[in-house]
């Protein structure tokens, strides 16, 4: 399902999906609408604007929200114009599975967004680099990431963008034990131990969003 005020954009992205072989059950000019279809159809996945009428400020994204929590197995992808720390730290609030962030313009490259939702609709979550590149723009003061060194940074920083950890390796070039490698001395730097019940992965990445 699709959910975007612009009409032209919103039929834009169903006839892309169409030709590619994914069913659209519905498309919606706002957050309510959205809703309703969500309740009466249970789609796999949503894609919606942050914005949304009648306010156009965070409609969308507390749609997003209430569908993650009525309704956990339907994917949810987000879009914004720009980068929204908050926003993205509430859509991992609850879980870190089925869920993405993208920049609008990041719709334009057809194939890395449809990777995008393949992604969502395995399971997995997709974060924008751009989002996560300027999540990671600050003072190191009083910033427990500043204890991580270059490389494990940057294996966090494709961790919160949504890769595995094979994939991690294939976009740094690095073997997969490396990565192993990384990510555990970014979860002791975090202190984030082994406890039962709790994922680390998710950990790590909503500490990286808090920070």
């Amino acid at each position: 399902m699709l959910a975007k005020d612009s009409t032209l954009l919103r039929e834009g992205l169903v006839r892309l999906l169409a030709e590619e072989g994914h069913e659209v059950l519905a498309s919606v000019g706002d957050a309510g609408a959205l809703l309703s279809e969500v309740a009466a159809h249970e789609p796999d996945l949503v894609v919606t604007d942050i914005r949304m009428p009648p306010a156009h400020k965070d409609e969308g994204l507390r749609a997003a929200v209430e569908i993650r929590s009525r309704w956990p197995g339907v994917g949810v992808l987000v879009l914004s114009q720009y980068v929204e720390r908050a926003y993205a730290a509430q859509l991992l609030a609850s879980n870190a599975e089925r869920v993405g962030y993208l920049l609008k313009d990041r719709v334009a490259q057809v194939e890395e967004f449809l990777d995008s939702l393949e992604r969502i609709h395995a399971g997995g979550a997709v974060f924008d680099p751009e989002v996560v590149r300027q999540l990671v723009i600050r003072s190191a003061h009083g910033d427990p990431l500043s204890r991580l060194t270059p490389r494990e940074r940057t294996v966090l920083e494709a961790l919160a963008q949504g890769h595995t950890n094979a994939a991690i390796a294939q976009k740094l070039h690095i073997s997969l034990s490396a990565v192993e490698k990384n990510l555990n001395a970014v979860f002791d730097k975090l202190g984030l131990a082994h406890t039962t019940g709790y994922n680390r992965r998710i950990l790590a990445v909503l500490r990286y969003l808090e920070t």
